[in-house]
């Protein structure tokens, strides 16, 4: 993939309209994924500046579908993916102090057998939470540094200082973390992995600060996004999940 190309996955602002998939469980009457019960359920702390829920879409890439609806009586987010890369994101702006614990949960019928995310050429994953974090970009090796210029002149933006996913592996141990293949400001951690517990809703909740430190080796800075992405583009491959409402829950006093 051209690097301008692979920048969309970093660069995360966008809304388009969603399409349906009525297969993928009982869909609500139509209505935006930013107006839905699920996106209400998805409720930052008191002072994290959310925006709205949008979906963001990659120049070349087929969209992954994302659609509203409830499932086994809980709000969800049905996503189906086709050959197919794209996100559902909300920028918002959470200060170092304010990180707690991300909740989140997901149903996953089937794994992508061949996907592995250590390969950039099957790179792929049925389920990605995605929280992006501010840094020193003075820090950035001279390879991120070109990266993050050549963001700024094709997109306007800089590259994100710092991106953490949690993913579900078919291939690699839970507890894994996986450097991404074009940039080190990517790390996935591993918190499912194998066939286990396919079929049935899985519920987590991670220390923010914990696993940041865990996959960058250093304290996070502001979190300033947040978002959900099923991708099969890289193995050609068909995938579905759901995803429950995604929660920033505080610090404990």
């Amino acid at each position: 993939m051209p690097p301008h190309l692979n920048l969309r996955f970093l660069l995360l602002i966008a809304v388009t309209g969603l399409a349906a998939c009525s297969h993928l469980g009982q869909a609500a009457p139509p209505l935006s994924i930013a107006d839905s019960p699920w996106a209400a359920s998805s409720a930052a702390p008191a002072g994290a500046l959310p925006a709205q829920w949008a979906h963001q879409t990659f120049p070349g890439k087929r969209a992954t579908s994302f659609q509203y609806v409830r499932l086994d009586g809980r709000d969800a987010i049905a996503v189906q993916a086709q050959s197919s890369a794209s996100m559902l994101r909300q920028p918002l702006r959470l200060e170092p102090a304010q990180l707690g614990q991300v909740h989140f949960s997901w149903k996953v019928p089937a794994l992508m057998e061949e996907a592995d995310l250590m390969l950039r050429s099957k790179a792929d994953a049925v389920v990605r939470v995605v929280l992006v974090f501010e840094g020193d970009r003075s820090r950035f090796s001279a390879a991120d540094a070109s990266l993050s210029e050549l963001s700024r002149a094709v997109m306007g933006e800089d590259l994100p200082y710092a991106t953490l996913m949690y993913v579900w592996s078919s291939q690699r141990p839970a507890g894994t973390v996986i450097p991404s293949t074009r940039t080190s400001r990517v790390r996935k951690l591993v918190v499912e992995s194998g066939p286990d517990r396919l079929g049935r809703w899985t519920d987590y909740q991670r220390d923010v600060r914990t696993d940041y430190l865990h996959a960058f080796g250093e304290s996070p800075g502001a979190l300033v996004g947040v978002g959900i992405m099923t991708d099969s583009d890289n193995t050609k491959s068909h995938a579905r999940a759901w995803y429950g409402p995604l929660r920033l829950v505080p610090p404990q006093p």
